[in-house]
């Protein structure tokens, strides 16, 4: 009886380390169309979430960071869609020739999402085998972010959609299925730059949002985090699943 009540209390006293990973580190590619070569540089470095910022103009899905960025030239199709689905002949039927690679593509919607939807659907599915790991298990996981549907209406739409969840929201058992992590904006809880260490208070409210997304068996990430080597390894400590980085090559040797 003493060793288990023993073995209990270590298991009780490292718990709390466990839960704070969910996984191994998964890098989020942020704003990867900003690269003097997007999609590729954010392949080459393996980026487990590869993320392009879309407008609405003239019918068309626009890549850029702000409206008045828009370049016609660079439209989803012409930076993302077409190039994945190129690659994908080239690797028969994947994207890479590594096997064990399959990132996500995170699609952040600037517009309204009921005006945005229409034209990205008819988009995806010119190349549904692609873009739909239900039919095929190496295609591409398309998650929306930015302008989503409401939490209760997300089940409307197709299974081969994911949503980029928030910390706020409350999913019930289906609808949870829909989302594929959970994002928060780490401004809203720290103003950390990345320096030294994190202040105590805000290391404890991170824990705490960390606790909450892993309870729901979900990975979470941050954005507006501090983007260095000191706070990548920091957040990683904390728990964070997702790295949000416009460093992707530096992250990735960095861990």
């Amino acid at each position: 009886m003493k060793s288990i009540l023993l073995l209990t209390s270590f298991l009780l006293s490292i718990l709390p380390g466990l839960a704070q990973r969910s996984g191994p580190v998964k890098i989020h590619a942020h704003n990867d169309y900003e690269k003097p070569v997007p999609l590729r540089t954010a392949i080459d470095n393996h980026a487990d979430y590869i993320e392009a910022d879309v407008w609405l103009v003239d019918g068309k899905l626009m890549v850029a960071h702000e409206r008045n960025q828009i370049n016609p030239a660079r439209t989803l199709d012409s930076l993302y869609l077409n190039p994945i689905v190129r690659l994908f002949a080239q690797n028969k039927g994947r994207i890479s020739a590594d096997r064990d690679y399959n990132p996500a593509l995170v699609i952040d919607l600037k517009d309204k999402f009921d005006e945005v939807w229409p034209v990205l659907q008819a988009l995806l599915s010119k190349h549904i085998d692609t873009f739909n790991p239900l039919s095929n298990p190496n295609g591409i996981q398309v998650i929306v972010s930015g302008n989503r549907p409401k939490v209760e209406l997300m089940l409307d739409y197709p299974l081969f959609i994911k949503f980029d969840g928030r910390s706020t929201e409350i999913y019930d058992d289906e609808t949870s299925k829909r989302v594929a992590l959970i994002s928060d904006s780490f401004l809203n809880y720290s103003r950390w730059d990345g320096n030294g260490d994190l202040p105590d208070a805000d290391r404890e409210k991170l824990k705490r949002i960390i606790r909450r997304a892993h309870d729901q068996n979900k990975m979470i990430r941050f954005w507006a985090t501090p983007d260095n080597a000191n706070a990548w390894k920091l957040l990683r400590k904390l728990g964070v699943d997702v790295l949000n980085t416009d460093k992707v090559a530096e992250c990735r040797a960095a861990l």
